[in-house]
């Protein structure tokens, strides 16, 4: 449901943001927090204070899924459970997921990993990505056949994965970890979000 223009202007008037967010992983956390705080001091010059409040969450140490369609209905079930369960207490409901998706091109087939966030706020409800990755060969192979042994079609066993940064640190060198997608991801989402809301009648 879309926000009415008294709505949005009174939110543009917040001097602190309240999110709650599923899970209590440190580096989506952290990730969250520092998208908003870009979003709404880089891209829109608010000097606001943004509160992370972590909430329970049993999908959170679960396996990768193997398809942008099913991250992203993982995530939108997590944060309509949060609404669901908090109400109005929080202003931003978010869920973050990470997840695989297989490209083919010709013959050639790549697995690449990547984060989805979905926000539900003032405004509605928006989807935001981070850029891909692509897995190593051996990686994404073991999927295809269920190679953790815990359930077919999902990815568990990644080196490095349970260390700071998660999978994508060990895929990059650290040039990228958990916390840098889930803050790219927060970003898009709510970019998406607010596209042509705030900039112009909330500010009026």
């Amino acid at each position: 449901m879309q926000e009415s223009h008294h709505d949005l202007t009174a939110f543009w008037n917040r001097r602190r943001i309240d999110v709650a967010v599923a899970g209590d992983n440190t580096e989506v956390l952290l990730g969250v927090r520092e998208g908003f705080l870009r979003y709404f001091r880089e891209a829109l010059g608010r000097p606001v204070t943004v509160g992370v409040v972590p909430q329970p969450d049993e999908a959170e140490r679960s396996g990768l899924p193997v398809s942008d369609e099913a991250t992203l209905e993982s995530a939108r079930r997590r944060c309509a459970l949060l609404r669901e369960h908090l109400g109005e207490q929080h202003l931003f409901h978010v869920a973050s997921s990470g997840g695989l998706q297989t490209v083919t091109s010709g013959d050639d087939r790549r697995v690449f990993i990547r984060c989805w966030t979905v926000v539900l706020g003032p405004g509605g409800e928006a989807w935001g990505a981070s850029g891909s990755q692509q897995l190593p060969e051996e990686l994404w192979r073991s999927v295809e056949g269920g190679g953790s042994g815990k359930r077919a079609g999902t990815l568990f066993t990644v080196p490095g994965k349970r260390r700071r940064g998660g999978m994508l640190s060990s895929l990059t060198g650290r040039l990228e970890t958990r916390r840098s997608a889930v803050a790219l991801s927060t970003v898009h989402a709510l970019s998406t979000l607010f596209y042509g809301i705030l900039e112009s009648g909330a500010r009026q």
